[in-house]
């Protein structure tokens, strides 16, 4: 059986919530679409999506 990867992301003490965004974008180089991944604190996710 395969196992199942849970990842959790807890704010501990002082620590800010941190979310995961995939934003996919088509590369300059070969035209095919790449996933970029990044963790960012929660309220700046729409600077993320409006990057390019």
């Amino acid at each position: 059986m395969a196992k199942k990867a849970v990842a959790t992301f807890a704010a501990k003490a002082g620590a800010k919530s941190m979310v995961k965004c995939i934003r996919m974008e088509k590369s300059p180089k070969t035209g095919a679409y790449v996933f970029v991944e990044q963790l960012i604190e929660v309220g700046k996710e729409k600077d993320f999506f409006e990057k390019k």
